[in-house]
């Protein structure tokens, strides 16, 4: 394929495609297991819907992305009888992520409106009852990133799709039943351990509450009451990779709507916030289980057989959890510097409130870009790697770091310079204060200027996770988080809760610079020229909108008497600012109406043929 007349976001490059069995002549498409925390995940669409919907329900010969082998032996090799298809992925890439993204503001609206109502009802420092409920959330969240989901997306998928690929579905089904059969019986061991262990276990994690009685049993109560949730959420975790290594997302994607859907309706009928906390608890087990059984379904429905049977540590099994262990440190590394630092939060009252709705928002632009770009990048890059393509994995990597941080540069600026704005329009109102929102905003400040890395640690794990290397981003997550736990703790004495925001957003910075670095020198990953250009574009873009919204911000007042309401005045700056940027953008030539037309096209599909030797 010859080269664009100018470089492009959305470049258009060959790609390898092996398809899942002998059997089918159809291109894979780009997928692969996506998560995504509790009152945060959400999903894919756009293609539009209607083709989603289709693709689910279609015969399950249709293909899975393939990614590196969980062996450690490197990528999965396609079959010798067929040949690779070059396919358009360029556009289909950035096509998938927009599917995975579209449906993820779904579940991210509701569960903003959640959001809303958990603070009206629960407040922040006003109660002890937000506090509580926000432990409650985090620490079976902890044990849902490190056994369910970080694992699982850098092993169980490569497995699964290299069984399906060498061994056909029915033994790669089977290996799907026995890892669901030990990650529930694991999950429900460590569920029951931490239910009876909880009153001590909560001097660990919380030693902040141990002088408050009232709020420390109400956190122990509300986590043992929660902690259900996580054998829950790890089988969903489990069949949402089945069915999209088979391609298909709608049911994965629609899921974590249902446990925005469910809390909402175990809050809204409460008339205090203590009520409000327990009922909300219980509305995460439910919500759980209803996911549970949609995914559930919807695997019926593709012909998939993932029968229930007891646990056995098969040589296969013992393979995937030897291969899951750096994976999922590595995977969660985000996440896990939050919750070791968050402990310190606990010393405050309300600390643990402000950092969930700070990191609610800063969260925004990392589930919609950062995890759904992932998605899409992975397996493109893994096919790229197989098939020695250094021209296809180098695209794959520009296009997925240029358009990730097209959107995440403009979420930045407006985090950095209009946070009270955004928070206190939003979220003040019931028992969550004007005080509770100006603290928030300092540390949604700090949150800020972490996205952009936030977003490129979840690109560049991929690049190692394609090239079958999951133990890198381990040691480098390390550091990281010995990072952030040291610096957490000075910042934190030095200014308080925004410290822990600040040393989360340096920690990641480091780990993106170290993987940066190592993929450099490794000769796996070097910015082109073109890219540079651009990212040069985007930071201009940027730095004008910011400086556009900043100005917005010190006038709230003016605009806000215009418009009437806060809510009204925020909505129309950020639309505003937005419109502003992508006029940016057209004009500094970093994006291209031509571009984004052949992004979103529909690239036709391609017949595997036999080799002809």
């Amino acid at each position: 394929m010859s080269e664009p007349s100018q470089p492009s976001l959305f470049p258009e490059t060959p790609d390898a495609r092996a398809p899942v069995s002998e059997q089918t002549s159809v291109e894979p498409s780009v997928n692969t297991g996506f998560y995504d925390q509790v009152a945060q995940d959400a999903p894919t669409a756009d293609d539009g819907l209607s083709e989603v919907v289709a693709s689910t329900f279609a015969p399950q010969g249709e293909a899975s992305a393939l990614e590196p082998s969980p062996d450690g032996g490197g990528p999965i090799a396609a079959p010798a009888a067929l040949k690779p298809v070059d396919a358009d992925t360029g556009k289909s890439l950035i096509r998938s992520s927009l599917v995975v993204s579209s449906l993820t503001m779904v579940s991210r609206i509701l569960g903003f409106l959640r959001d809303l109502v958990v603070t009206a009802h629960m407040g922040a420092s006003a109660t002890i009852a937000a506090d509580a409920y926000n432990t409650a959330l985090a620490f079976p969240n902890l044990f849902r990133r490190i056994f369910a989901e970080g694992a699982f997306a850098a092993a169980f998928v490569p497995a699964y799709s290299k069984s399906l690929v060498k061994d056909g579905e029915e033994v790669a089904d089977i290996l799907a039943a026995d890892a669901m059969a030990v990650l529930a019986a694991a999950t429900i061991v460590i569920t029951i351990a931490a239910q009876l262990t909880m009153p001590w276990l909560m001097y660990l994690i919380n030693p902040g509450y141990a002088h408050d009685p009232a709020k420390f049993k109400l956190a122990v109560l509300l986590t043992q009451i929660a902690m259900p949730y996580l054998p829950c959420m790890a089988i969903y975790a489990h069949l949402s990779g089945v069915l999209q290594a088979r391609g298909k997302f709608f049911f994965s994607a629609l899921a974590p709507s249902l446990l925005n859907i469910g809390m909402l309706l175990a809050i809204l009928p409460q008339h205090s916030a203590r009520s409000a906390a327990v009922a909300a608890s219980f509305g995460v087990i439910g919500s759980g289980a209803a996911q549970v059984a949609l995914l559930w379904w919807g695997l019926s429905r593709t012909g998939a057989h993932v029968d229930l049977r007891l646990p056995r540590l098969t040589p296969e099994i013992k393979a995937l959890i030897n291969k899951a262990v750096p994976g999922a440190f590595a995977a969660s590394a985000t996440q896990l510097n939050i919750f070791i630092t968050g402990f310190l939060a606990s010393q405050v009252a309300g600390g643990r409130s402000w950092l969930a709705v700070a990191d609610r928002l800063y969260q925004l632009p990392l589930g919609m870009v950062g995890v759904a770009m992932g998605v899409a990048l992975l397996p493109r890059l893994s096919r790229a790697v197989q098939a020695n393509d250094r021209i296809g994995s180098q695209a794959a990597m520009d296009e997925a770091v240029g358009f990730s941080l097209a959107l995440t540069l403009p979420a930045a600026a407006a985090l950095i310079t209009m946070p009270f704005f955004l928070l206190d329009a939003l979220f003040t109102r019931g028992e969550f204060h004007v005080y509770d929102a100006h603290i928030t905003a300092k540390v949604l400040l700090q949150y800020g200027w972490g996205v952009p890395a936030f977003v490129l640690q979840q690109l560049f794990t991929r690049a190692f996770f394609a090239r079958g290397d999951t133990t890198t981003p381990m040691r480098l997550a390390l550091v990281s988080v010995a990072l952030n736990i040291g610096l957490g703790v000075g910042l934190f004495l030095l200014v308080g809760v925004q410290g822990i925001a600040a040393a989360t957003a340096a920690a990641s910075w480091l780990n993106v610079i170290m993987m940066v670095t190592l993929l450099v020198r490794r000769g796996d990953y070097r910015p082109s020229p073109e890219a540079v250009t651009r990212l040069g574009k985007l930071l201009t873009a940027s730095a004008l909108t910011a400086g556009l919204l900043g100005s917005a911000a010190l006038h709230r007042g003016d605009i806000q008497a215009v418009l009437g309401r806060k809510e009204i005045a925020v909505a129309a700056t950020v639309v505003w600012g937005a419109l502003i940027y992508i006029g940016l953008l057209f004009a500094l030539g970093a994006v291209t109406l031509e571009e984004i037309k052949g992004a979103l096209k529909k690239s036709p599909a391609k017949t595997a043929s036999p080799d002809a030797a």
